[in-house]
């Protein structure tokens, strides 16, 4: 059989559809050098899940593990050149040349499109795969989140990179920061969604810095598998990503009071005094945080009994 697969400058790109099959409430796709699972787990929230070799067990730190998804329908269609998937909110389609996917709402307006999609290439210094995957900027699109920014609300034209940094005194645009969350928002004529990438490696995001057209995510292993989070509504994406995630308990009512906090209160007399003082002044206040100053050597879960006895 003749194989399929595109290289580009040292990149792998997935070749033509040469079977599907379902697996459960899986759409399996096996292509030239590539496989697809896509899994419908609500009307709103889809899963695309590539590989160019194998699946390995599917875990995830990220995803709530009571998360099983629910209430949704999925229509299937074969046609010339497309598979398509049909909730009752969004159409999938997939090109069977290539895996390219393209995403409608259910009257054909376009919300978000393949530019060259899943690709890949080899990684040396980890032994696996760069994961990229690719798609088409719309000509108003914003785009928003990704957690500590230190930039524009608007991150188009922005390049990113998500991982955990330690940069007090931070300046604007200066990156990575501290809270990494690779989630973003796109938002264009009216239809909002959101693409959450579920990769614990190194990753980045551009959003057509290199190509004003492209928007692009990759990671330097792993798998490529995200979700596709449809709106229309912001807050309606907002909504089912901490579905999917996991929502926080209800807060005590003191966290919900005035927090004081610096750079740093030492010792613990002067954490008395401060306490004293807010009290003496009749200005509420709940919690008073203590930085780094009352550990011991400033080592995680110590404490500097000389100066901080608790007495």
């Amino acid at each position: 059989m003749e194989v399929s697969t595109i290289a580009i400058q040292g990149k792998d790109f997935p070749g033509i559809i040469r079977k599907f099959y379902k697996e459960g409430d899986k759409f399996c796709f096996d292509a030239d050098n590539t496989k697809l699972e896509v899994k419908v787990l609500t009307d709103q929230i889809i899963r695309f899940r590539f590989n160019s070799e194998y699946f390995a067990d599917d875990f995830s730190y990220a995803i709530d593990p009571e998360f099983k998804g629910s209430g949704h329908h999925a229509d299937f269609s074969d046609s010339e050149g497309f598979y398509t998937i049909i909730t009752r909110a969004v159409r999938v389609i997939i090109n069977k040349n290539n895996l390219k996917i393209r995403i409608e709402n259910l009257n054909g307006d376009l919300i978000c499109e393949d530019e060259s999609g899943y690709h890949w290439e080899p990684n040396p210094g980890y032994g696996g795969n760069y994961v990229y995957c690719s798609k088409e900027i719309q000509p108003n699109e914003c785009f928003y989140g990704l957690g500590d920014k230190a930039t524009d609300l608007n991150l188009r034209g922005k390049r990113f990179l998500n991982w955990g940094t330690d940069t007090y005194g931070f300046a604007k645009e200066q990156d990575p920061l501290y809270r990494n969350i690779p989630f973003y928002y796109g938002l264009h004529d009216g239809m909002g969604y959101g693409i959450f990438f579920d990769n614990s490696f190194q990753t980045f995001f551009d959003f057509g810095h290199e190509n004003a057209n492209v928007a692009s995510f990759w990671a330097e292993g792993g798998e490529m598998s995200y979700y596709f989070i449809a709106g229309p509504e912001l807050i309606a994406v907002a909504e089912n990503f901490t579905l999917l995630t996991g929502r926080p308990e209800l807060p005590p009512l003191w966290s919900l009071g005035y927090h004081q906090s610096k750079w740093s209160y030492f010792p613990e007399s002067k954490v008395w005094e401060i306490a004293y003082e807010f009290r003496n002044r009749k200005i509420p206040c709940d919690v008073i945080h203590l930085d780094i100053d009352y550990m011991d050597g400033f080592r995680c879960f110590t404490r500097d009994l000389g100066a901080f006895s608790g007495s």
